[in-house]
């Protein structure tokens, strides 16, 4: 059974998460052979303040 997190700074909007969600599934049912409905997908929006690279919050760039 096939879990897929994404985790994402900022937000998607529900026509993103669930057109992205269709394409995950879609390619792990045609490339792995796993069944749709064994695929569970979560979304982890993180606010731009708690997410940091090089050293630097993403709400200060």
């Amino acid at each position: 059974m096939p879990y897929v997190n994404i985790r994402i700074a900022g937000t998607l909007g529900r026509e993103q998460k669930a057109k992205i969600a269709e394409e995950i599934t879609d390619t792990l049912q045609r490339i792995a052979h796993k069944p749709a409905s064994y695929t569970y997908i979560t979304f982890d929006e993180v606010s731009e303040e708690n997410w940091a690279v090089a050293g630097k919050l993403l709400d200060e760039n």
